[in-house]
């Protein structure tokens, strides 16, 4: 039993996993917000434009 418990707490490829997934999904979270907010900049800009043309 106290092998198992020493090979249990020894073992951190579980914890790296997710530790990988919640930085992955910051970063997922973190770009859609920069296109959000770049895809908002633009549409602005070709209205600006489209103005000016019409």
């Amino acid at each position: 039993m106290r092998s198992f418990l020493n090979r249990l707490v020894s073992e951190e490829d579980g914890a790296t996993m997710v530790e990988y997934a919640l930085m992955v999904a910051l970063i997922a979270v973190v770009v859609m917000g920069a296109v959000t907010t770049l895809g908002t900049a633009l549409s602005g800009k070709f209205d600006t434009v489209k103005t000016a043309i019409g």
